[in-house]
């Protein structure tokens, strides 16, 4: 069984859904929370996902413990009926937290998609992190997408057996997607032009909530900047987000707010712009895919491996810092391609495959094949 239910996890577990549908001796059963509604049903529609189980637990303006309650409530009787072998739930949402700890409730173990991520802040970022690592002391399997989240793992006292390093899913989606020849257009987007700079825009963690106004105010200033790049930003409908983007952007030459948009929709924008400005997690993955920089808005990543690699940059939520690394990018042609170049360190496009094959040979007490490593041939 695969259980999710907001946006980022069902993207990264799309291809696993399907991988498992690809084995005839597996039975895979979809389970989602709809911890976001409408942005789940878009995702279950452009992947042909038709889940057995629907728990919709949303509700307007839903607080961490009512989501959490829901997700564990809902769950109890579908893993009583569906008594599913094993749990599969992705990353670091409060879904997959509340969905592991009710299949351990009923013995059920769960495999961890995308485990081993790690801040040296359990409240940064909130509530993410704590969620990860919750959800990692109840798995039972672990599929890390590097090295370095395998090797938090073992520092954590987990089994260097229940782990192995798959890469990771999102980077399949990603991929899949980009390569569809019905990509649709992004909205507003012939009102860019296409000779100049456009840079991709998402914000809206939690953590930087009290940062928004000098966040927008570093968009702003950016816009003015001599080389006239053009910001593109699916301002997200939190009221800590929206109301600020529109007062300090809304008629700065440049810059188009949009209404959220869809996955399709948003990487067509990654494959039109020129580099990313984002607090997002999953970004920092997927953008490198296709080449583009990412400036990442937060003071931390639990994405290391990005840094180390070159593909991202941090840059906090700073005004200066924001602004001078934007200016970096947008006029110091160097700097632009060593980013852009640079190898993407989170997978090769056959994360999902390398999931079901782990956990089919350890249902079967087989030995898994090598693991995948980044830089290798991806065996």
């Amino acid at each position: 069984m695969t259980v999710f239910g907001t946006r980022p996890d069902t993207i990264k577990m799309a291809p696993v859904v399907h991988a498992l549908a690809a084995h005839r001796e597996l039975e895979g059963i979809v389970c989602v929370t709809a911890q976001h509604r409408e942005m789940l049903d878009d995702l279950l529609e452009l992947f042909e996902i038709r889940p057995q189980y629907d728990l919709d637990i949303m509700t307007e303006d839903q607080t961490l413990t009512e989501v959490t309650t829901r997700v564990l409530i809902g769950m109890e009787p579908v893993l009583q009926q569906a008594k599913p072998d094993v749990v599969l739930v992705h990353g670091d949402t409060t879904t997959s937290s509340a969905a592991a700890l009710a299949a351990f409730y009923e013995h059920v173990p769960v495999g961890h998609v995308e485990a081993g991520l790690r801040t040296s802040d359990r409240w940064v970022p909130f509530p993410e992190e704590m969620n990860r690592r919750l959800t990692g002391t109840i798995a039972s399997y672990h599929f890390s997408p590097t090295p370095l989240a395998r090797d938090h793992l073992v520092q954590e006292h987990v089994d260097p057996g229940d782990v192995v390093v798959t890469g990771n899913t999102v980077i399949d989606a990603f991929l899949e997607t980009a390569a569809r020849s019905d990509l649709p257009k992004p909205p507003r987007w012939n009102e860019l032009d296409s000779k100049r700079p456009i840079i991709a825009v998402t914000a809206h963690r939690r953590e930087n909530h009290p940062f928004m106004r000098e966040m927008c105010e570093a968009m702003r200033e950016i816009a003015e900047l001599p080389v006239k790049p053009q910001l593109y930003w699916p301002v997200h409908p939190s009221p800590r987000v929206r109301p600020i983007a529109q007062e300090v952007l809304g008629s700065v030459d440049g810059v188009v707010l949009t209404e959220p948009i869809d996955y399709a929709r948003m990487v067509a924008a990654i494959k039109g712009c020129t580099f990313v400005l984002t607090d997002s997690g999953g970004l920092q993955e997927e953008a490198p895919c296709l080449g583009k920089p990412v400036l990442v808005m937060r003071e931390e990543t639990e994405r290391p491996e990005g840094l180390e690699a070159g593909t991202l940059e941090l840059v906090g939520h700073h005004r200066r810092r924001i602004v001078e690394a934007a200016h970096g990018l947008l006029t110091d042609q160097t700097a632009y391609d060593r980013m852009a170049r640079a190898v993407n360190p989170y997978g090769d496009g056959r994360a999902a495959e390398r999931v079901v094959q782990w956990l089919l040979a350890r249902l079967r007490g087989a030995q898994y094949p090598l693991p995948f490593e980044a830089g290798s041939s991806g065996r």
